[in-house]
């Protein structure tokens, strides 16, 4: 049964990853995922936890982004947890030139912990650049 409280929880680790990926936060994301994370991105292999950092990092050194995401739903069954999100992406080139805007759908798949913590276990978007 889904409850008021835990759906708050799951907005929250929401809340927390978007406000990370736009601090640049490497460390503050490896704490609210799993150890085996797998991360689905459009045209890519599969992405787990020992990569993310690398890539992450690469992105942020090239360029300033910014995440927006707005939940459309929460679902909880037990120990797992999934939201589905619509979001925007705007990535600013640090050598300067044209911000790049993407836009696409994102699923996410929490698990929830034995300490009661909800953490991003799969997450598959389509994002995609958005014509001017």
């Amino acid at each position: 049964m889904q409850t008021e409280s835990e759906e708050s929880a799951v907005r929250a680790v929401h809340s927390s990853w978007i406000e990370a990926v736009n601090a640049g936060d490497v460390s503050r994301l490896l704490t609210l995922m799993t150890d085996d994370v797998v991360f689905l991105n459009p045209g890519k292999g599969p992405l787990g936890r020992e990569e993310f950092p690398h890539g992450f990092r690469t992105g942020h050194e090239r360029g300033v982004i910014h995440c927006v995401s707005e939940i459309e739903e929460v679902a909880i069954f037990d120990q797992i947890a999934y939201t589905r999100c619509q979001d925007s992406l705007s990535v600013r080139p640090r050598s300067g030139g044209e911000t790049m805007k993407l836009a696409g759908h994102r699923i996410t798949i929490y698990r929830k912990q034995p300490d009661g913590r909800w953490l991003l276990a799969r997450d598959v978007h389509t994002l995609s650049p958005v014509s001017a």
